[in-house]
């Protein structure tokens, strides 16, 4: 039978980071550090799954991939924004003039 309902779980120990289970899945199975990580257990919503729709970081289709093997989707804070590039030498040379 398809997986097609899942639990987010979200981390109060980590901000941003949530774990995606399938809805009748068993917490003890999960490795021990996302156990430790989402402990106690903070169910953030119940989601219907579809893979034609995009959730937050990724496809349902993808997301369903996931709860199927390895079991569980762990989603993690987005990177941040990569710093602005430095300007070229003589740019700020000039500007210092200025």
């Amino acid at each position: 039978m398809p997986i097609n309902v899942c639990v987010v779980l979200r981390a109060d120990k980590k901000e941003d980071t949530d774990l995606y289970l399938p809805k009748d899945s068993d917490f003890e199975t999960l490795p021990e550090v996302l156990q430790k990580l989402f402990t106690p257990q903070q169910t953030a919503m119940t989601l219907l799954v579809k893979p034609e729709k995009k959730y937050a970081r990724l496809s349902g289709a993808e997301l369903l991939e996931h709860l199927n093997e390895p079991g569980y989707y762990l989603q993690l804070p987005p990177a941040h924004d990569p710093p602005l590039p430095v300007a070229a030498p003589e740019y700020t040379a000039r500007a210092s003039k200025k």
